[in-house]
Formats: C-alpha cells, structure tokens, sequence
C-alpha cells in the first residue's frame, strides 16, 4: 500500500496494531523509554524505510503508551521500530536505538533480512532485522467453524512437530514441512482415532543458525521452544511469504475441526528468544528491559534464570500478564485453537522476584477469563530451576502433564519390583495426587513419552543416551530415563530381542489407553519411530527427528494395535468416565473396579517384590466389563479370574498381530485361571 500515510495522535488501546477501514493504530507500551520511531516499509525485503515516523510524547504518549493512528496504511505494509531511553545495564535500562525492534503484538513477521548475530552488540541493524507486517485478521472465510468445546475426558492426544510430521521425502505430501503439509495427512490422523493434536509451538521462532557447537557445527532450533512472534504463526512452516501466514495457519485448523481433531498448542511464555545478556536484541530487551524480564536484584544486568534458557518472561508483572492473556485471546478467537499447553508452566506461579506465589494473577486470570472458559488449559508444572508442581498447580481446572505417571509405568513395565500400588493410582487417574484438593482424573494428562526425552522404540533400545550428533558431547539431554534396552543397545537383527521390544511397546500403549485421565501419544510412537537414542534432538532437523511414513513389518504392527486399542478405549466409556473409582456397587452388585493380584480381592500392594497387578472394571452404558491382567515379571504368572460371567480375550500384548487384539472370531474362555506371559498384558471382556 502506497505512502506516505498521514499520522494522527492514535489511542493507546487496544495495545499493538489494530486495522481499520480508513487504516491502522498503533499502541507500544514502554514506561522507561524517551524516544520511539516508526519506521515503514514497502515491502518485507526494503531496507530503507519509505516513511519514518517520529512520535511525539505529547501528542502520541498517554502515560506509557505510545501510540499513532496510520491514515491509509493497511495490509501489505511492513513496520518496525527504533526505541530509545537510558542504556544502563547495571539498572536494568537496555535501551539502544542503533536497535530495530518488532513489535511483540505484530501479526506477522518476515525474517527474510534477518541475522542473528547482527542484533547483538551495539551496531546499528537496519539492514538485517526484522520486519512486522500489517495483518487484517477479519479477512478470512471461517465457513462457520468454531472450536470443537469437546470435553476433555474424552480426549485422546497426539502431540505433533508440524515441521518434522511431513518433512521427510518418504511423507509423499506436495508441501513437505508446512501446515500444507500436514492438511494432506490428516487422514492418518483420523485412521488412528485421535482427538487433538497438540502441537510442538507454532509461534514463530528463530530457525537460522543460533550458535555453534562444540565441534563447529551450526546448531539451528528446531522444536520452536524460542519464540521470536507470540501473534504470528511460524513462516518456516508457510508456503507463501509476508501477509498470508495467518490464514496457512488457519487453514490448518480449519481441515482439523472438520476432520474432528481439536487443536491445542504448545506455547512459551516462561522466557523469549533474546535469550540471556549476550542474546540478540529485537523486542523486548529493546523496549521495556525491566518490565520484561525478571532481572537479578543483585546485578541488574543479568537474568534470573528459572527457564533454563537465558532469561524469565516477568509473567505476573501487569503488562507481561496482559500479554499473555491477549495473545491466548487472539489464537482463540482469531485463530479458533481449542487449548494450550504450556511449556515450563510453573514459571507463570512465579512473582516479580522469582518467588512462587499462592494466587499467581497470570494463572488465575486465564482461569477465569470468559473469552478463555472452554479452552484447554495443560501446565507443564515444573521449571528448570526445580519448582515442581504436579498436583498442587494454581487454578482449578488445568490439567497437568502428570510426570509421576510416566515415571511410574515406565518403572514398572521395565520390571522394578514394588510399584503396584503405584500403577494402581495411576490406572485410577492419580486420585492421590488429584483428588484431595478437589479435582478429577481430567487434571491428569498421561503420557510415557513426548517430544523431550527418548521415543517409546528408544525407552525400549537403549540404557542411555545417545545424544552426540547435538554437538554437546552427550552433556546435554536427562541421564535418567527409565528405560531398558531389552538386552542389547540400540539396533538389533535378534528377533528375540525385536519381539521383546515390540510387546514392550504394547505393554505401554495398553496400560495408557486403560487409565483414567487424559492420554497423550508422542506421534511416532505408534509407527516404532525412532531418534537413534537421542533424548534431547531439539536442533535435529532432519531424519533424526521427522516422521518415517516408509512402511515396514514392525511399523504396521503397532499401528494397527494403537489404532485398536484406541477403538477399544472408546467403546468402553468406564475407562475415561471423569470420576475417581471409589469401589461403589451398581445395580447388578459390582464394585466399579476391584483390584487383585494372581489371587482375586489380593492385590499385594504392599509387596516389595510385586510385579504383578489384576483389576475388574465394571462396564458402564452398556459396555462389558474388563478385567486386566498384567505380568511385568519374566516368567509366566497363573493370574485368578472372577467367575461371576464368561470371559473373552480381547486384548494378549504376548500374541502376534492379529491375535493381540480384537480377534475377528473371539473364543470364550470359561477356566478358572488365565497363563500370562512374561512382560505381557492379558484383558479379558465379559462376553455377555
């Protein structure tokens, strides 16, 4: 759009840019800052800006909110900013106006002139930053959709790298690597059974090089745990340039909802990509450095470091609150998002001196805000810094990734004795962690594995980690994950060993997929994906990270059992109802669970050598009952059967596909005891 555009005074709300028919307003908020210019372009490659506007603090400053109304100025502009005040480090003031910022409201961001490096130091990056483009988020054709609103209990999650899903060549898709992309395998998803995809973070990150390794490698960001644009979806994942990322984006979640898969997106708020004092400059450093960050009382120039990552977003400062909550607003109700996970969500609990607080305002606003009400909410509730706080996060309804659940069954599918009690809590949705304070098994979402740590194939092939393609020296990633390697380490030709694994795998998938709360699936899983034994692959870009669509013996296999038994979880509604068991009786006499060992009503969960763990479900609506029964010794167990029906085999993790699931012709079995095998699950269904 052509310029120069007239300037008027403007309002200071709503903060950021907001477009008009007859054109655009502007709003920065920055309380130390003296000086801010606009700066605006033609287009996302110009280096010279075509008009630069200078705000005045008497015409354009109500309190601390700069702000100019753009007569004119619409779509297919671009922006940036200069921001001067007081450079003193040593009080917290970075301010520096050889700086070209972005606004952080900007809707969209091109990144085609950036460098990193250049935006460190005191230089001046006119050249090289970035550009802001002026978006109009009403333009675009809905057809109607809205968020799904689909209650949580009933939700089975896939969490999901947009990138890594189609990037590889054996994907087949037409725009590998791009929400495009992922549009082309939503059929997959929908085969599964899947109900959301929760999403690795799709707001636009730093993928250029960031720094270099130890052994003089490039290392890029590949999962996105570095936001650059908290309104803007990540161009690397678009196929068109400047102005159109939006509506790639909303094309994405428009195909899912139709599909009827919910969208729920991984998001950083605990910290920014400018990273630590020695970071990059180009947003918030550069325009308000002390209402930002949480800053070190004893050395105003360095970070509290509670992310792991250089600095701490300031969350429950007023302004950083804000925010946060306008931009959850925003990717809801202009971008129809079902729910958020937040990534290191404890650091939202933490006040402006680092202190964890009783009624963190940030958290407690989310909770109750109306735009947000039926919006899922998910905290990962821990920090670097070691705040953990699965089972007591503030607020009511969020829902927890539950660490102790895959903690525990990871422990005890790999064979530790003494957790029975244990997995008995976890298959019940955690009422030991939850139920006190109030809460349900909807507060729990359970997982084995996600994006930060081994693969499901990895935790069964290897003792440690193997993370030296990182360029760290294998310093990097957890040392403890729980996990057996089933004899020998890595890849094997013994198809002992492979059986081993397999049925391993399984193991988990059924013991998921039977627990009250939430399950959540790392996508991959289900196809053996493996990382090589890299836990920590955040700058694999490449075959060590995407999905391998190639199809082989051992993939189909377990796709075709998590397919099943997600099916399974789904016809059998006293698996995800969202109550705690109690051991109430229905109408035909029944506990609505009842727990056993080899022996019925003797569960031994005071056994320190007990490996061994049965239950009775009651059906619920019509379904059957199950009684499960699951042997993580290695010998073959004889496990009591109730004899109240006649039971069928549903599900046998030791049995060969077909026969470990949903057998076309099940058999009843009427004895009075049932073999299981060594590390092997057997669910039996009444078969009237």
């Amino acid at each position: 759009m052509p310029g120069p555009f007239l300037t008027e005074p403007g309002s200071a709300h709503p903060l950021g840019i907001t477009t008009h028919a007859d054109g655009v307003n502007i709003s920065i908020f920055s309380e130390s800052a003296t000086e801010i210019v606009l700066l605006l372009f033609e287009s996302e490659t110009a280096i010279e800006p075509m008009q630069t506007v200078r705000l005045d603090p008497f015409l354009n400053k109500s309190f601390h909110f700069w702000h100019v109304f753009l007569r004119g100025c619409g779509p297919g502009t671009f922006y940036a900013l200069r921001v001067d005040g007081p450079n003193d480090p040593a009080s917290g003031c970075r301010f520096n106006a050889n700086k070209v910022l972005m606004s952080p409201y900007a809707h969209g961001i091109s990144k085609r002139l950036w460098n990193r490096f250049d935006a460190i130091g005191p230089q001046d990056n006119l050249a090289t930053s970035m550009r802001c483009a002026v978006i109009d988020a009403s333009r675009y054709d809905w057809e109607g959709d809205r968020p799904l609103h689909r209650p949580i209990h009933e939700s089975i999650v896939y969490e999901a790298h947009v990138g890594g899903f189609t990037r590889s060549p054996s994907a087949g898709v037409g725009r590998p690597g791009t929400f495009a992309g992922m549009i082309e395998k939503i059929p997959y998803l929908q085969s599964l059974g899947v109900t959301a995809v929760e999403l690795l973070p799709v707001f636009d990150f730093d993928d250029s090089v960031t720094s270099i390794s130890s052994t003089g490698g490039e290392i890029r960001n590949y999962w996105g745990y570095s936001t650059v644009g908290f309104f803007s979806p990540h161009a690397g994942y678009c196929v068109d340039g400047g102005t159109a990322h939006a509506d790639e984006f909303r094309d994405l979640v428009k195909a899912l909802h139709k599909a009827g898969i919910e969208v729920i997106l991984d998001v950083v708020f605990n910290h920014t990509d400018e990273g630590n004092e020695n970071g990059p400059t180009y947003a918030f450093r550069g325009i308000d450095n002390t209402s930002y960050y949480l800053l070190d009382p004893a050395n105003q120039a360095s970070y509290l470091n509670y992310s792991g990552c250089g600095n701490t977003f300031n969350a429950n400062h007023p302004l950083p609150q804000k925010f946060i909550v306008d931009c959850l607003r925003y990717w809801v109700e202009e971008m129809h998002v079902d729910g958020f996970r937040f990534d290191e969500g404890s650091i939202l609990a933490r006040g402006e001196n680092g202190v964890p607080l009783a009624h963190p305002p940030v958290i407690w606003q989310i909770e109750l805000d109306n735009a947000l009400a039926d919006t899922k909410m998910i905290a990962e509730a821990w920090d670097a810094a070691g705040l953990y706080q699965v089972g007591h996060f503030p607020g009511d309804r969020w829902c927890e990734w539950n660490g102790r659940y895959r903690d525990d069954v990871r422990q005890f599918v790999k064979g530790d004795p003494g957790l029975t009690g244990a997995i008995a809590w976890r298959l019940g949705g955690s009422a030991d962690i939850y139920q006190s304070r109030g809460q349900t098994p909807d507060n729990s979402i359970n997982f084995i594995t996600v994006h930060d740590g081994f693969t499901l194939n990895d935790l069964v092939s290897y003792n440690q980690k193997h993370n030296d393609a990182n360029g760290e020296g294998n310093r990097d990633g957890i040392n403890e994950n729980l996990s057996w390697n089933c004899g020998v380490e890595g890849p094997t030709d013994d198809p002992a060993i492979d059986a081993l694994r397999a049925r391993q795998i399984k193991n988990f998938f059924t013991i998921l997929l039977l627990s009250r709360g939430v399950p959540m699936l790392l996508g991959g899983d289900e196809r053996r994906r493996t990382q090589r034994g890299n836990n920590n692959a955040y700058n694999q870009d490449n075959a060590i990270s995407w999905f391998d669509w190639m199809p082989s013996a051992p993939a189909d296999e377990i796709f075709r059992f998590v397919q099943q038994m997600i099916a399974f979880r789904k016809a059998h509604p006293a698996l995800s109802r969202p109550v705690f068991y109690s051991g109430a009786v229905d109408q035909r006499g029944r506990p609505d669970i009842a727990w056993h060992g080899t022996r019925l009503n003797s569960p031994g969960f005071d056994d320190p050598l007990g490996r061994a763990l049965a239950c009775t479900i009651a059906g619920i609506g019509g379904s059957r009952d199950l009684h499960v029964m699951m042997n993580m010794y290695w010998e073959p167990l004889d496990f009591e059967v109730p004899a109240y029906t006649k039971w069928r085999i549903a599900i046998d993790t030791f049995a060969t596909s077909p026969n470990d699931i949903s057998r076309a012709a099940p058999t009843v079995f009427a004895d009075t005891t049932c073999m299981v095998r060594g590390r092997s699950v057997v669910v039996l269904e009444s078969a009237a």
